[in-house]
């Protein structure tokens, strides 16, 4: 269904759209096609009038491993792929936001990165009990413009978002239902993750959107007073040493 690439897999179960991260052989990493396909997904689900809920999950072992290597290191050297990118972030934030359909989010494994971000901007989330949550944009010298600290003040309070955004220490499943990152920790969260999404699209429909939408103009507001300074920081964070030493090295080690 839909516009996308291989690396995004979406299938329709009646009214619920199942909205997989499709690179199980690279715990579902980022790269541009992942990203690309991100920023053009929330729209057309939003267009989609036969969808009433959402489920998003990751394909085989982890939810999302968070940023390619080599993408990265690809990042770092290519200017026009880098604007593409930070583009493509800012849309992925607020598409998510203002997104019609709820998404239901069930984290099989570790959700890293952009990964993290995903969970962050879901209507609600089950969480695996080895799964766990970490943005450590900062350990590799990168801005989370389109990380956990965007959206993390709204869900816990700042000095645990600055705790794990300056950090990038993991969250644990249990840790992240304690302080509002998660909603439940499950054994098998996907069934969970359909089990709501089911009924959620058997309510009113104009209640259950109406009501997405309300709650989400103060999430819609909190991130557009922060996502331009975000994206211009994140986008200047790729010319640093800092970074290019760390993706340097990064990259030697997966070769």
């Amino acid at each position: 269904m839909y516009d996308m690439p291989d690396e995004i897999d979406v299938q329709a179960d009646g009214s619920l759209r199942i909205i997989t991260l499709n690179r199980p052989d690279a715990l579902n990493a980022v790269n541009d096609g992942l990203h690309t396909g991100l920023a053009r997904l929330w729209p057309q689900l939003s267009e989609d009038r036969g969808a009433r809920a959402a489920v998003l999950t990751g394909a085989g072992k982890a939810f999302s491993a968070g940023g390619d290597f080599t993408y990265l290191a690809e990042l770092a050297k290519d200017e026009e792929l880098r604007a593409k990118t930070i583009a493509h972030g800012r849309e992925i934030v607020l598409g998510m936001a203002r997104c019609r359909v709820p998404v239901v989010t069930a984290v099989n494994g570790p959700a890293v990165g952009l990964g993290c971000s995903l969970v962050s901007l879901s209507d609600m989330v089950y969480i695996a009990e080895n799964a766990y949550l970490a943005d450590p944009h900062v350990q590799v010298g990168l801005v989370a413009a389109d990380g956990g600290p965007v959206t993390w003040p709204l869900h816990t309070s700042l000095l645990l978002a600055k705790e794990y955004a300056l950090t990038g220490a993991r969250i644990s499943a249990e840790r992240a239902c304690e302080i509002g990152l998660a909603n439940h920790v499950a054994a098998d969260p996907l069934s969970e993750a359909m089990a709501c999404a089911k009924r959620i699209s058997e309510q009113p429909q104009q209640a259950v959107e109406a009501t997405k939408r309300l709650l989400n103009l103060h999430l819609e507001r909190a991130v557009l007073a922060t996502l331009d300074f975000a994206m211009s920081a994140e986008h200047q964070s790729f010319t640093t040493d800092d970074f290019q030493r760390n993706i340097a090295k990064l990259t030697a080690k997966k070769n």
